[in-house]
């Protein structure tokens, strides 16, 4: 695969933006930006007494202050991004991926004209849902938790913006979660589908459907994701994949000079990505691979020692490759829908093929050399059984041991499934240190 292949569109683009500032007023501008302004439950105005004449902040970021101050927002300091989150001070977790992912995407989606504070809520708010343990921890709660219909990190964030977060109150009492306005909580959905056969990633549980639908509405076809939420999306596959290289090779799982000239290890890799991150075939990804191990940028590299200067150098590869990959997204959107400001449903994100393979390689080497590195399979077992543990022990518990939060949740729960599913919060909400805790607490061992 040549590095100037055809680009690969996330779906066509279906309008170019405004070609220039209006040049009258336009009504039917004013009513799209209310009604994406709007929030499910409506909230009393705002006193703004205190603030000077010109401070009053807009709902966008009312949006991201809310995100911001979240208790589901602080968890993520202590939930593992893909190193056990506090085994390295040097190393990310769920919380600084988060903030690098909303940076990454609000300067993204500037430069194609998104609402920065769209972007920036999106990418601040979009693993809230991340229960322990990271995707190993996703899996053992999937598993857990059939009998109501499943466990996604993506549709757990759906209900932790729409009904686990303390903010707001429906007029029936209800939580009504942060109460995001429409275009931040659709900028949120990676994955704005429900649950069905042969697909592993979903965005809603069917119980959440109802603000599903609210939020969807007038969406031009169901199942497309809102430019805003395409930015987000690529700018978390950059984060994770520049940045976990980053970590890995500052903790000595990654060493690029014995791939480099190890043929039969490149080919394993490549299989590896092909099964897992990409749609190319082994064969292009080694092509595609050639060429990045052969990069001038990645030279200092090969002799990494962790000393400040190899610091220095793995931070500027770091912040080449992060640039290299948002500027790429722009420029072929840029080509593909024309100059003017490009948001909501106006276009579609477009990232050149011979980058998503680029990206997926770096996404593979976190993959091969770090998350299935030797030794790391029994403490992967020792996860899943302590939340399965967990989830057996608050079954047969509950309401007591569940927090004040959720005991009344799984009072009112009207059958198994439904008082399932509040176990499966309580337990996803912890962060991996709680859950650890918990376990010795509710389990033994």
């Amino acid at each position: 695969m040549a590095h100037n292949d055809d680009l690969d569109l996330a779906g066509p683009a279906s309008g170019t933006g405004l070609a220039g500032p209006p040049v009258a007023h336009d009504p039917d501008a004013d009513a799209a930006s209310r009604f994406e302004q709007e929030r499910c439950v409506e909230e009393p105005p705002k006193d703004t007494r205190t603030l000077p004449v010109d401070g009053e902040r807009t709902q966008f970021q009312r949006d991201r202050a809310r995100v911001l101050h979240s208790a589901a927002f602080r968890r993520l300091a202590a939930k593992t991004q893909v190193h056990t989150a506090g085994s390295d001070d040097f190393l990310r977790t769920r919380l600084t991926h988060s903030l690098e992912v909303a940076q990454i995407g609000r300067e993204m989606g500037a430069q194609l004209g998104c609402d920065p504070d769209v972007v920036d809520t999106a990418g601040l708010a979009h693993d809230l849902g991340h229960p322990p343990f990271g995707h190993n921890g996703e899996a053992a709660l999937d598993e857990m938790a059939r009998a109501c219909g499943g466990f996604e990190g993506n549709a757990q964030t759906l209900r932790v913006l729409t009904r686990l977060e303390a903010k707001a109150v429906a007029p029936d009492g209800s939580s009504a979660g942060l109460n995001l306005t429409r275009a931040s909580l659709d900028a949120c959905c990676k994955y704005p589908w429900p649950r069905a056969d042969g697909m592993r990633k979903f965005g809603v549980y069917a119980d959440d459907m109802p603000v599903f639908h609210w939020l969807r509405t007038g969406v031009p076809d169901p199942g497309r994701r809102c430019l805003e939420a395409q930015v987000m999306d690529w700018a978390d596959d950059v984060a994770y994949s520049v940045h976990d290289v980053e970590d890995g090779i500052h903790g000595g799982y990654i060493a690029l000079r014995n791939l480099r000239d190890d043929n039969v290890e490149r080919a394993a890799l490549c299989a590896d990505v092909a099964g897992s991150y990409s749609a190319e075939s082994p064969s292009d990804l080694v092509a595609v691979l050639d060429e990045l191990l052969s990069d001038p940028v990645l030279a200092p590299l090969y002799q990494y020692d962790g000393s400040h200067r190899a610091l220095v150098a793995l931070k500027q590869v770091t912040s080449v490759l992060t640039g290299r990959f948002v500027a790429a997204a722009v420029g072929a959107t840029r080509s593909a829908a024309g100059p003017g400001p490009l948001r909501r449903y106006a276009a579609d994100l477009v990232v050149p093929r011979f980058t998503r393979a680029e990206c997926a390689l770096l996404k593979g080497l976190a993959l091969r050399y770090v998350m299935r590195r030797p030794g790391a399979r029994p403490w992967y077992e020792q996860q899943r059984e302590i939340l399965t543990g967990l989830v057996h022990a608050l079954t047969l518990r509950a309401p007591h041991g569940l927090d004040p939060v959720f005991a009344p949740l799984w009072q009112a729960a009207p059958d198994d499934a439904a008082r399932l599913r509040v176990i499966i919060d309580q337990v996803a909400s912890l962060t991996d240190p709680a859950a650890i805790s918990w376990h010795r607490r509710l389990v033994g061992g």
